[in-house]
């Protein structure tokens, strides 16, 4: 059965539906702020056109959604699936940039946990690159279980082609 990567997902809070073109404002509207992108290695995507573009290449992916606060109709966040392989039942998660209002609150652990819980449907192994410098990004990580396995190659997907560090999460039994 075909992976379908851009669900609709509902939590508590939050619900996760699929990226479209009429996005672009609400979300650029956070991903402006050039503190959100500062330990990111495409530290200026604040700008618009290059945002533009990283805009783009998401809605192409046909895998990013956005988080929304249920009760304010808000987006706050948008991350993705990429590097889809049921063959060796292993997807990533990233992408993701979360309105800097929401960091350290529930926003990035809910979104997380809804996209983890609709990948372990379907793979056993869920994976996330980071940029080596993105210390905010990599907390967040362990702080819901992940571990880093090690540094690599940024995957093809990515603009910044420096080594990102990878990070795993098995899918529980």
């Amino acid at each position: 059965m075909k992976f379908d990567a851009q669900p609709i997902l509902e939590g508590t809070h939050l619900r996760l539906r699929p990226l479209t073109p009429d996005d672009f404002d609400a979300l650029y509207a956070f991903a402006s702020d050039r503190k959100l992108w500062e330990q990111h290695p495409n530290s200026d995507r604040w700008k618009k056109e290059i945002f533009e573009l990283f805009f783009q290449k998401a809605l192409k992916s046909e895998s990013a959604l956005v988080a929304e606060l249920i009760d304010q109709q808000s987006l706050v966040a948008c991350s993705r699936f990429y590097d889809i392989d049921q063959g060796s039942s292993k997807v990533a998660i990233g992408f993701t940039f979360i309105d800097r209002k929401y960091w350290g609150g529930d926003v990035n652990r809910e979104m997380k946990k809804l996209m983890l819980a609709h990948a372990f449907k379907s793979f056993e192994n869920v994976v996330f690159h980071v940029g080596e410098t993105n210390l905010r990004s990599r907390r967040a990580l362990e702080k819901i279980g992940a571990r880093m396995v090690g540094i690599v190659s940024a995957p093809e997907v990515m603009a910044a082609q420096e080594n990102r560090v990878l990070y795993h999460l098995a899918r529980p039994h």
